[in-house]
């Protein structure tokens, strides 16, 4: 009599089980969405036209000095003076830095006295030869000592210049790496001196857009930094041979600020003007879908979305100028696109 109530409870809580079961399903089946692929998906559209001109193509770069270099010492010597500092503007020829010279100041002072005796000497010889008292080749020897003397004199004179190191340009301390009491010799640099007087734009060009540039020729430069302020830029090179992305660096000469606001390494653009107006069939960004290398859209037919593939150009500002693909009076979605598929029933809001 147990064995069957103990049968009868078990089959009691398999049988609660399953109806517990059947319901969660019933209950998770409601709440699911079941998508309707025939239900019209609510989009926003555009119809396509030509646009008259072509916008201004900008490309953007970077300026440089006009010239940039380390100063280095000609002569190797302790510093006992250094008249500048890094941020510090300088003219050509100015003096930068003073090399201990004393020791090549006495050498001079031994050099005076020598060729003073030398001098002496060459003037009793001449009188003793032309009196016959001495052989003429002692007085020779004594013209080619003054000689030496005097080259090396011309030598240390030269040395002596050296000691002080003058900017070779004028423009701008960028960077100092010696003070007094260091060592300076030819191999260490003392400053960077750099001159944006005069400034070089560079930008790197696509090979499609290339022969929109002509050396010597002047385009207008705009910088990030002072977007008020408008340059002219002269190309001045062309490259010859593209870089490892195939585009070609481009470079302007331009003439910085009476207060020399704009910095090596800002950021501008580069403005090219179109050469003549086209018709030209643009569309936002925003509504092509698929990858970069395979655009599509959604095109509008029979109350339908259609997804087209196209060929796109360069993108200019939020549009995209379209090659092939789309024609006038093709209408576009640009909005809605979630649940839309190739061949969805649509309903234009």
């Amino acid at each position: 009599m147990k064995y069957i109530i103990n049968i009868l409870i078990l089959l009691a809580i398999v049988a609660l089980v399953v109806l517990k079961v059947k319901e969660n399903k019933a209950t998770v089946e409601g709440e699911v969405f079941n998508f309707d692929r025939e239900q019209p998906i609510h989009v926003l559209t555009k119809k396509l036209s030509l646009q008259s001109g072509q916008p201004a193509n900008q490309i953007t770069g970077n300026f440089f000095p006009n010239r940039n270099t380390q100063v280095n010492s000609e002569f190797q010597g302790k510093i006992i003076s250094i008249t500048v500092d890094e941020g510090d503007k300088v003219r050509k020829g100015q003096v930068l830095v003073q090399i201990d010279k004393s020791m090549l100041e006495l050498q001079l002072q031994a050099l005076d006295v020598k060729i003073e005796g030398l001098n002496t000497d060459i003037a009793r010889y001449r009188t003793l030869v032309e009196a016959d008292a001495i052989q003429a080749v002692k007085l020779e020897k004594t013209e080619l000592g003054l000689r030496s003397a005097q080259a090396q004199r011309a030598t240390i004179l030269e040395q002596i210049k050296k000691t002080t190191v003058y900017a070779p340009f004028s423009g701008v301390i960028i960077k100092k790496m010696a003070e007094v009491g260091s060592f300076a010799a030819p191999a260490r640099p003392l400053f960077i001196l750099s001159d944006i007087n005069r400034l070089k734009f560079t930008v790197n060009v696509p090979e499609s857009e290339l022969n929109q540039f002509k050396l010597n020729k002047k385009y207008a430069i705009s910088i990030d930094a002072y977007p008020d302020l408008k340059l002219i830029g002269k190309a001045v090179m062309i490259a010859s041979q593209g870089n490892g992305s195939n585009t070609y660096p481009v470079q302007f000469e331009v003439k910085n600020t009476n207060k020399q606001k704009i910095k090596a390494g800002m950021f501008g653009q580069i403005h090219i003007e179109s050469k003549k107006e086209e018709q030209t069939l643009m569309i936002p960004a925003s509504t092509i879908v698929g990858s970069n290398k395979v655009p599509q859209v959604y095109v509008v037919k029979d109350g339908k979305a259609v997804l087209k593939k196209i060929v796109t150009g360069k993108r200019i500002g939020d549009n995209v100028l379209v090659l092939s693909g789309l024609s006038v009076e093709d209408e576009i979605v640009t909005s809605g696109f979630i649940n839309l598929f190739d061949g969805a029933n649509i309903a234009k809001q």
